[in-house]
């Protein structure tokens, strides 16, 4: 398990794949991930490592964690967050993670906090259907309905779905995918939507839900000075190749001649297994001589 990293929302855009499709993608900004502190099992109990993004101005920052950035030779940051790591993935302080930690076609999850609704109605806040517009309701079409039952148990029940504050909530997006990585700008792309408005921070790491990929940076792609990373090739607004999904080709028309062919053999012959009751029952037979006579 490896460290995650702290990105800042920027926006969405949209990306080009070859064959001409789009992709919708969230443009997230890794401004300064630097390796602040070190949690270790002997002194801390458990191994992690602390990570701290943005920056921080010094006078808004208080002065017991002005020395704890001056212990480990970094600037004040804005956003600060320790990720659960391996005892073989734990980093050096000071050390600052590159955007390629992640690659593309990855899997990751995404934590922040959502967008502020403030108070809202049951229909808005749980998607009730309300109550009728006619036939007696007159000031309740919106109302939520009974809260409770009668003198036993003679309370509202926990987690009662009603109105209240609505959003302004820890959430995680999991499985989205890396559309692709810029390395220079330090931007990740992700495909879809993820928590928060812009300018918000959140955390990126590898999925849980699914195995590593096998070839993403182990412990971590980190930042060097004097060292150019590798450019990527694909042109600027597309899809790398790594993470383009391919449409499976529609069936040519020979395929679909012989599917209706078979579909027409299959109905005649079913039509012909068919006893086909021509015979006319006794009492028919006596029904309709009698129609005649008469």
């Amino acid at each position: 398990m490896r460290t995650g990293v702290i990105a800042k929302k920027v926006g969405m855009t949209r990306l080009f794949q070859d064959d001409g499709r789009h992709v919708p993608v969230t443009v997230l900004a890794l401004e300064g991930n630097q390796v602040i502190a070190r949690r270790e099992t002997d002194r801390d109990g458990y191994i992690a490592v602390q990570l701290g993004a943005g920056v921080a101005k010094a006078k808004n920052v208080a002065k017991p964690q002005r020395g704890h950035f001056a212990k480990a030779e970094v600037e004040p940051k804005a956003k600060v967050y320790e990720f659960r790591v391996a005892e073989d993935a734990l980093l050096d302080v000071g050390s600052e993670i590159a955007a390629d930690h992640f690659i593309a076609g990855q899997l990751v999850d995404v934590s922040g906090h959502t967008q502020g609704k403030g108070f809202a109605g049951a229909m808005k806040r749980w998607g009730f259907g309300g109550m009728r517009a006619t036939h007696g309701v007159s000031i309740s079409h919106r109302a939520h309905g009974s809260t409770g039952n009668r003198q036993d148990p003679g309370r509202v029940f926990k987690n009662k779905k009603m109105a209240g504050h609505m959003g302004d909530r820890e959430r995680t997006q999991q499985n989205l995918e890396i559309v692709r990585t810029d390395v220079e700008r330090g931007l990740l792309f992700v495909k879809g939507s993820v928590p928060g408005a812009k300018g918000t921070w959140l955390t990126v790491k590898d999925a849980v839900k699914v195995p590593r990929h096998a070839d993403v940076p182990y412990p971590a792609s980190l930042k060097e000075k004097g060292v150019v990373h590798e450019e990527d090739d694909t042109l600027p607004g597309m899809v790398p190749a790594a993470a383009a999904h391919e449409i499976a080709p529609l069936p040519g028309d020979d395929e679909v001649a012989a599917g209706v062919a078979a579909s027409d053999a299959q109905v005649n012959e079913e039509g012909v297994n068919e006893p086909i009751n021509a015979t006319p029952a006794e009492g028919d037979d006596a029904t309709g001589s009698q129609d005649k006579e008469g």
